[in-house]
């Protein structure tokens, strides 16, 4: 590992040299790239100084120990060796995790898809209750949330809804979310107060660039239609929204948030290109390694990844069996120990398979 480090230490200090470099600087695209990978970098070289920095005390405090004669001070010194063997201990612990490789999309913004599943009226209803837990987490933890396309019901339920979410490490954030979302609870339309169950799906996708995917103007169609809302919210006069088909895959995206033909298309070309990645990746890995795990669980949107329990206030995810008692609380997107626990999971797992 120190091997490692230090090779990563001379690469760090190298693009610290690059990225004051005139000429770079000059050259706009390649000192980005620079920039970028300096920052990445960054916190992984501030835990590696704290832990040489410990290294050397801990290297001074024992050749102390060893020439001391004084019973006091040699107890002062036994201590502080102590104590600096559990924080360098902790620092390895930490500089594991930070050496574990990257998501490459973990940087990305994020295109946020739900759907009302099993359960009729309630799974929308329920759905439009996923998305405004969203909506409250992203508000309070600096992401911006927009709605790209929404299909809602009379009783003011969700059908399905895409939105751009945009922010530091989006991905990294919200891609554990993915997979089916089952809510067990009195529905509004219950006059007898019984318990019903139903599901929404959510799928966490990576926005991608032009470079990351390449779509050919044969494999497409794009058709012109007029923005609708439920109840006559949000409906636009002219054919402004947009609803673009691939035929190789059959996926179609539509986007009718905004007024402008040329905002909409844009939107819906950025949605198109996260789900043609979201497809292909799926294929490749299933291909190659039905074992690889991409996610904690499968990161089957198929597998029930988590049910929230509303008679007994509880949401419990079921891929690592973390159960929080403020379902209240957690819907009004209160919901970073859940999502702390799962990226901890995750790194677990990993070093888990590096170490096998």
């Amino acid at each position: 590992m120190l091997d490692k480090l230090k090779a990563i230490k001379d690469k760090f200090d190298n693009l610290t040299q690059d990225i004051a470099n005139p000429e770079i600087i000059a050259d706009t695209k390649t000192w980005q790239a620079k920039v970028k990978e300096h920052s990445s970098l960054q916190p992984l070289m501030e835990e590696y100084e704290s832990y040489a920095k410990m290294m050397k005390e801990n290297i001074d405090a024992t050749e102390l120990l060893e020439v001391e004669t004084d019973t006091e001070m040699r107890a002062m010194l036994e201590d502080e060796l102590q104590s600096l063997k559990e924080k360098i201990a902790e620092s390895e612990d930490r500089l594991k995790i930070l050496l574990l490789p990257k998501d490459e999309n973990d940087s990305k913004n994020v295109i946020l898809e739900i759907r009302g599943g099993a359960g009729g009226e309630e799974s929308a209803l329920f759905a439009h209750s996923l998305l405004r837990m969203y909506q409250m987490y992203c508000d309070s933890h600096r992401y911006k949330m927009e709605i790209l396309n929404i299909e809602e019901t009379e009783l003011g339920g969700v059908k399905e809804v895409q939105a751009m979410i945009t922010g530091k490490n989006a991905y990294a954030r919200f891609k554990f979310e993915s997979g089916v979302h089952r809510v067990q609870r009195v529905p509004e339309t219950e006059s007898q107060g019984r318990v019903h169950t139903s599901t929404s799906t959510v799928a966490i996708l990576p926005e991608m660039e032009d470079a990351d995917v390449e779509i050919n103007d044969k494999d497409i169609r794009i058709d012109l239609f007029r923005s609708s809302g439920a109840g006559g919210q949000k409906v636009n006069k002219t054919e402004s929204a947009i609803r673009i088909t691939h035929f190789p895959t059959g996926i179609v995206v539509s986007c009718q948030d905004e007024r402008s033909q040329t905002q909409n298309k844009e939107k819906a070309f950025a949605m198109l290109r996260s789900k043609l990645y979201d497809y292909y990746q799926q294929q490749k890995e299933s291909e190659y390694s039905q074992n690889r795990k991409s996610q904690v669980g499968t990161g089957d949107r198929s597998e029930r990844i988590r049910t929230y329990n509303f008679p007994q206030g509880r949401v419990t995810d079921h891929r690592i069996g973390l159960s929080i008692f403020n379902i209240d609380a957690f819907m009004d997107g209160d919901i970073d120990e859940m999502i702390d626990a799962l990226t901890l999971a995750d790194q677990q797992r990993k070093l888990s398979e590096q170490n096998d």
